[in-house]
């Protein structure tokens, strides 16, 4: 059988790619265990800077297998199953999805739990689940506020209606559109670039963000500062201030 998720890694890029392309990708309580052990994977790896998630298919990822939620035996069970876009929130490397086509349900959560986020021209997005006579649960509602604001996260999760790219483009769900054959190159594009900087400072960033949502002004900005003195301090902060002095291109060691 095919794996329905691969991993791999090359040149400082791990890629998670959702491979059940003729259920869309849609997620299985297998995969959200398989995506548990690609992040434990990538979180224990010194070689992976940056992280790539896309899917095969037409599809990014449809969210969770619907044929699958009857197996638990009482919405409790459903509420504290190993969750997906749990694993992806868990992962401490940047990330970058790659959208290539449908990204519903929590296949639109996965993707808001990315860093960055690019988009084929054939990908659609939408939150479904109130057609169904649930809501999102994987921060979708929180993500897709902080995301495109409030009237635009409305307008997804009251209607469950897709949006296009250009409109997800439009709204800031996603940095770029590309061409659907472009998408993985871009990506990669990018990656490379973020896999050359210092990796502590990129790992920190990206927490640095996280903590902008999360904190008032003021405390922000001091966790910051200290985040900026932690990096201060590393060898590679080091190896970057000699290689501007020496005009060459600095080698970062993640110490």
């Amino acid at each position: 059988m095919t794996a329905p998720l691969r991993f791999d890694i090359a040149d400082g890029i791990a890629t998670i790619t959702y491979n059940r392309p003729e259920k869309l990708n849609a997620m299985t309580p297998g995969m959200a265990d398989l995506m548990w052990d690609a992040v434990r994977r990538c979180n224990a790896a010194d070689e992976v800077r940056v992280v790539i998630l896309t899917g095969a298919g037409r599809a990014f990822c449809a969210g969770s297998d619907i044929s699958e939620l009857d197996r638990y035996a009482t919405a409790w069970n459903f509420r504290n199953r190993p969750e997906y876009c749990d694993a992806l929130r868990a992962l401490l490397k940047p990330s970058i999805a790659a959208i290539n086509g449908y990204a519903f349900g929590g296949g639109l959560e996965m993707a808001l739990s990315c860093d960055i986020r690019i988009a084929a021209g054939t990908a659609r997005f939408a939150a479904p689940e109130i057609k169904l006579g649930w809501i999102g649960g994987g921060g979708m509602t929180a993500l897709l506020a902080h995301s495109v604001g409030p009237s635009n996260a409305a307008m997804m999760v009251l209607t469950g209606d897709p949006v296009d790219a250009a409109q997800a483009a439009d709204w800031g769900l996603v940095s770029e559109v590309t061409a659907p054959e472009d998408l993985l190159a871009r990506a990669t594009e990018i990656a490379t670039a973020i896999a050359a900087r210092a990796p502590i400072a990129a790992e920190t960033a990206r927490e640095n963000l996280k903590a902008a949502f999360n904190m008032p002004l003021e405390r922000a900005i001091a966790y910051e500062r200290d985040l900026q003195a932690i990096c201060f301090a590393t060898e590679d902060a080091a190896e970057g201030r000699a290689a501007f002095a020496e005009k060459r291109q600095p080698a970062f060691r993640r110490r």
